[in-house]
């Protein structure tokens, strides 16, 4: 009776001086193969050259269709050309929840879509080339 008695009082002090440590970790499914190489743990893409976002964990679109967000395993018809591999892909980081397109209106402004072919770099062509070769020609020479 005694052993029962000291045992069980040693079980009270050794539960009452242990503190837990608890970690959460939230784990929010495998990235599609098409995410860039350096992918962050998010729930959620917001894709804005197709104006459309990405769910991770139930590997599902979520784009716009007759006025109303819907989600399907595939993108529709008319992005079928669209590379997700070369588009942009904004991490929505800081967003927890299940609709994430009630931000719509920030993610448009704060995400632009690129413009991948209209954008158009001009390259000058350096004026008085020879001159950089010369830098006396051209010049007029006191005698």
């Amino acid at each position: 009776m005694k052993l029962k008695l000291f045992l069980f009082s040693l079980l009270l002090i050794a539960t009452s001086t242990i503190q837990g440590q608890t970690e959460v970790k939230i784990t929010f499914g495998t990235p599609p193969e098409w995410a860039p190489a350096n992918r962050v743990e998010t729930q959620y893409y917001y894709l804005p050259d197709i104006d459309a976002y990405y769910d991770v964990p139930s590997a599902r679109f979520i784009y716009i269709k007759n006025g109303k967000w819907i989600r399907a395993t595939s993108l529709p018809y008319r992005y079928r050309n669209y590379n997700l591999r070369g588009g942009n892909i904004i991490y929505l980081t800081d967003y927890r929840g299940t609709s994430p397109y009630k931000f719509h209106k920030n993610h448009k402004i704060k995400y632009p879509k690129k413009a991948h072919s209209t954008k158009v770099y001009v390259v000058k062509k350096e004026k008085n080339k020879d001159r950089k070769k010369n830098p006396k020609k051209g010049k007029n020479k006191k005698d």
